[in-house]
């Protein structure tokens, strides 16, 4: 077999040199596309390239650089320090004058800079004194200072397909073979396999092609059987800090909002599987209680609640088991977003009538110049009533919209929508004998 530094590592060495050969992506690198039209029209600007791992972030930023004839500096955000950058900036703003185009700064992994760190690049971006190209396994909009975030073009970028792997593996093993490797002989099932393994990540199928020649037995052939035995040594694919996360927690909050338990038990078990924090999910399994099925099952908050404490009585994994039922409950719950819904409206009208007063009636009278005022003076205690409730009105004079909650007629709701009715029907006709005694 060739020297080692001929072959391997073999996503390095497999990397394209131009455009033509990058594999993915035809959404940005198709004809007319974005990245074609701004190599055709050499004419950069700041961007940011998000997707996950493996998917050709880092690659398409350097041809794209290399193809624009802009000067560049590459740097990454995991071994760069942000002031080392920011002097690299100033000294690109004292080259600008005369040179025709702006230094394009590549960072690599640019969400490892926290918000307050990535304001450094603000003013040199806003003022063309630079062109920013990042790279981010993680959603901008979490990661990425927002004024900063509106002054760059977003492209995202998607996992390959099976068709786009299927090349990457072929030329994997065309240039093993180029390069004189030992014969490898590959079966349909160890192919299939090591797609599947893949799941979407370029770069992961080339280690995992990698890690099998280094390990494999002399002449063993590529089944199934050996991928998988050589991918279980693997780390797994999950990052807590990244869209992995984001991506398993979201589809077990969907499968809970759509009462598929099935579906809910199996991302549950992804994540734990994982190793993903257990209080983080139960943190998320409480916003479900309030976002998703509200009022309509109040027991669906103190089941998330119990399930806490049980949890950081007993710890993992005797603990884990109250986390599955909490799933179950939420899960089986009768589900309304009517308070989700009334949370967001009532947050609006609040905004919107920032400025009313307390109505003066409903105002304490603890200062010297409220009393003078009149606050308090027509306030009607409901205690004193019968009906325990008055004819007095509590809200801002202006304020014309009403009803902000909507109750479903499922569980609990039903039950509340009950009493909201009872209330309003008795304020109507207590307004309605007011009224009359007047007259």
């Amino acid at each position: 077999m060739p020297g080692q530094d001929a072959v391997f590592p073999l996503a390095d060495k497999l990397r394209p040199e131009n455009l033509n050969d990058f594999i993915g992506q035809r959404h940005l690198t198709g004809p007319g596309k974005m990245i074609a039209a701004l190599l055709a029209n050499q004419n950069l600007s700041s961007m940011i390239f998000w997707g996950p791992p493996g998917t050709g972030k880092t690659t398409l930023a350097r041809l794209l650089v290399k193809d624009s004839d802009y000067p560049a500096r590459e740097c990454s955000a995991t071994v760069s320090t942000i002031s080392e950058i920011k002097s690299l900036m100033e000294q690109a703003s004292g080259l600008r004058i005369g040179r025709e185009k702006p230094l394009v700064l590549f960072v690599d992994e640019i969400h490892h800079f926290n918000r307050a760190a990535q304001d450094a690049f603000l003013s040199y971006v806003e003022k063309g004194r630079i062109i920013l190209l990042g790279t981010t396994t993680e959603n901008p909009a979490f990661k990425i200072n927002r004024a900063l975030l509106s002054r760059l073009k977003v492209l995202e970028f998607y996992a390959l397909d099976r068709n786009e792997l299927e090349t990457i593996l072929e030329r994997g093993l065309a240039f093993l073979s180029q390069q004189g490797a030992a014969p490898l002989e590959v079966k349909p099932e160890g192919r299939e396999s090591l797609i599947e393994l893949a799941a979407g990540d370029g770069r992961r199928l080339l280690n995992l092609l990698e890690a099998i020649l280094h390990t494999r037995p002399n002449g063993a052939e590529l089944n199934r059987e050996l991928v998988e035995e050589i991918a279980q040594k693997q780390i797994p694919g999950y990052d807590r800090s990244g869209d992995d996360r984001y991506g398993l927690i979201s589809a077990f909050h969907k499968s809970v909002r759509n009462s598929d338990l099935d579906a809910a038990l199996f991302w549950l078990q992804r994540m734990l599987e994982a190793g993903e924090d257990p209080l983080y999910i139960l943190r998320r399994m409480v916003r479900i209680a309030g976002e998703d099925i509200g009022l309509a099952d109040p027991q669906a908050l103190e089941c998330c609640l119990q399930a806490r404490q049980a949890y950081e009585f007993l710890g993992s994994p005797e603990g884990d088991i109250f986390l599955t039922g909490a799933a179950v409950y939420l899960s089986t719950a009768a589900k309304s977003n009517a308070l989700y819904e009334c949370e967001k409206s009532v947050r609006k009208l609040a905004k919107k009538y920032a400025r009313l007063p307390v109505p003066l009636h409903i105002l304490n009278p603890d200062t010297f110049l409220s009393a003078s005022k009149g606050a308090g003076r027509e306030y009607l205690y409901a205690h004193d009533f019968p009906q325990k409730t008055t004819p007095m009105i509590t809200m801002p004079a202006g304020v014309a919209e009403r009803n902000f909650y909507q109750p479903g007629m499922e569980g609990f709701e039903k039950k509340i929508s009950e009493r909201l009715a009872h209330w309003k029907k008795i304020k109507r006709q207590m307004i309605k004998e007011k009224e009359e005694r007047k007259n």
